[in-house]
């Protein structure tokens, strides 16, 4: 709900402000409406496929002629190969949903840093919970610290409003400066294109 919106139902200036901060920090962690309904679409047409060929094998099994029996083994593989490949799907589809919550409220880009996780290394089970993930986490945070938010209060660079030990961001509005650009650029090529995406800059 906006501030506007509070306000219109009765909440004072300040009051609003707060319980607007409040409600878009806590919806940060929440997979997107659009992100879910994808993932729900595409577990339906996949059980919908094999439901289609295992009603397909019992009706084969239903006649009685030896010329058939090739068939129903090709249409046995094809079904074992599609649950296969629907686990599979399955699989990633919770695989990717549990790094981009991990992620949500620390990456300044939740997809490309998404990209970066090895899955092979990931191990999900039966109840949900995925090991690996937070050591992956952390090897992200440490060997490309640039893709990430700082922690609160620990003082280090903030891509967005330049703050931190490395001064202002050269590329935002207020702080423009093409000489400290050309230098970021030499000295650190990364952390120049993270502050330029940060102040809305496509390098």
């Amino acid at each position: 709900m906006t501030k506007e919106q509070l306000i219109a139902l009765g909440l004072d200036d300040a009051t609003a402000t707060k319980v607007a901060a409040a409600s878009t920090e806590e919806l940060k962690t929440y997979v997107t409406k659009a992100d879910y309904d994808k993932e729900v679409e595409t577990k339906k047409q996949l059980e919908t496929d094999i439901k289609t060929r295992d009603k397909q094998l019992e009706e084969l099994k239903k006649v009685d002629a030896a010329g058939l029996q090739k068939k129903i083994e090709e249409l046995q593989e094809t079904n074992k190969t599609t649950k296969t490949e629907y686990e599979t799907k399955l699989k990633d589809l919770q695989l990717a949903g549990a790094i981009k919550l991990a992620i949500a409220d620390k990456a300044h880009d939740t997809e490309l840093v998404a990209g970066l996780f090895d899955k092979t290394k990931l191990i999900l089970s039966a109840d949900g919970k995925v090991t690996g993930l937070d050591e992956q986490v952390r090897t992200l945070q440490e060997s490309k610290a640039f893709l990430f938010k700082p922690a609160a209060g620990a003082g280090s660079y903030d891509p967005a409003a330049g703050q931190g030990g490395v001064g202002a961001n050269p590329f935002a509005k207020e702080t423009f400066n093409l000489t400290e650009q050309g230098k970021l650029f030499k000295t650190n090529p990364a952390q120049a294109k993270a502050m330029a995406a940060a102040a809305g800059v496509i390098i």
